[in-house]
């Protein structure tokens, strides 16, 4: 089974801005403790693609939402290697934000 996967150039953004958010507004311990586990479910989504759920309230996109602390990790799961689209913040316009990315 493939265990991969490829960020799109938005997704990579969205992980480092975390990573700076966190790190400015807590540590840098905290920081890398949290980019850590949101690579561990990156991961497991490539196992397990159907892990997530569709949000047709936010787009009609053959996409799917999986949940790590307060942020959304949205993929494609028919792709190989698994395309993550983004990682937002939940309290983010994220509906605004999908339609500018797909």
């Amino acid at each position: 089974m493939n265990s991969r996967f490829v960020l799109a150039p938005e997704a990579a953004e969205d992980l480092a801005s975390i990573w700076r958010y966190i790190k400015r507004h807590g540590s840098i311990a905290t920081a890398d403790r949290v980019e850590s586990i949101i690579r561990d479910k990156l991961t497991l989504l490539a196992h397990s693609p159907e892990a997530g759920h569709h949000r047709k309230n936010l787009t009609n996109e053959k996409v799917r939402f999986f949940p790590v602390y307060s942020y959304l990790i949205v993929y494609r799961p028919a792709t190989s290697p698994l395309q993550i689209v983004a990682i937002l913040h939940g309290r983010r316009d994220v509906e605004r934000v999908l339609s500018d990315r797909l």
